[in-house]
């Protein structure tokens, strides 16, 4: 079940539901979803710094990678073919009994703009600002402006309650993180080498 803005208003209140700062609540909660902005920080790949990412050596990324901020009053190109990790502004927090989806908004999609390539799932218990996965698949280069809405999150309710939703009790990688955050998937060799 998904819920309506209705609900969506009523857990805000409540407040085991958090999406903040909202800028413009009238604005950004829409029928079935909410809307995020865009961070002014993006992590950026710079080709031909090295051979190939490799996942279980963090030099690697260390390497091919740099961050970048963006103004105010300024915007991010994101070129064709290109993909950078941006984030949202606002800082979610997901209660137990709900699970959420994050999207693209229709007109960046029609910019030829995706914001996740496969992470756009959201775990009950998860806190912290959204890391979005942004390509151009079109042929023109993009300007996207911090703070635009670029997002939005949908909202669903679980049948029951997680019972080890996602945090450090569970040893979960991402939790409060704050801007785009590169790949922690060196982490999972870690975790099983230490099964074994």
């Amino acid at each position: 079940m998904i819920l309506s803005d209705r609900d969506i208003r009523s857990r805000l209140e409540r407040g085991d539901l958090q999406i903040a700062p909202l800028q413009d609540r009238e604005l950004q909660i829409q029928p079935a979803s909410v809307d995020l902005r865009l961070g002014n920080e993006f992590i950026v790949y710079k080709p031909g710094q090295i051979a190939c990412l490799d996942p279980r050596d963090p030099a690697t990324l260390t390497a091919a990678t740099e961050t970048v901020a963006v103004a105010a009053d300024s915007a991010f190109i994101l070129h064709p073919g290109e993909f950078a990790l941006g984030s949202t502004v606002e800082r979610v927090a997901i209660p137990r009994d709900l699970v959420a989806r994050v999207d693209g908004r229709s007109s960046v999609g029609r910019l030829a703009v995706v914001v996740h390539a496969t992470a756009g799932f959201i775990d009950p218990g998860f806190a912290g600002q959204i890391t979005l996965e942004l390509s151009n698949l079109g042929r023109i280069p993009v300007r996207l402006y911090p703070g635009m809405r670029i997002a939005q999150i949908v909202l669903h309710q679980l049948t029951s309650a997680a019972e080890r939703p996602y945090g450090s009790e569970r040893g979960s990688r991402y939790q409060e993180q704050i801007g785009p955050q590169a790949s922690r998937l060196r982490l999972d060799d870690a975790n099983t080498k230490s099964k074994l």
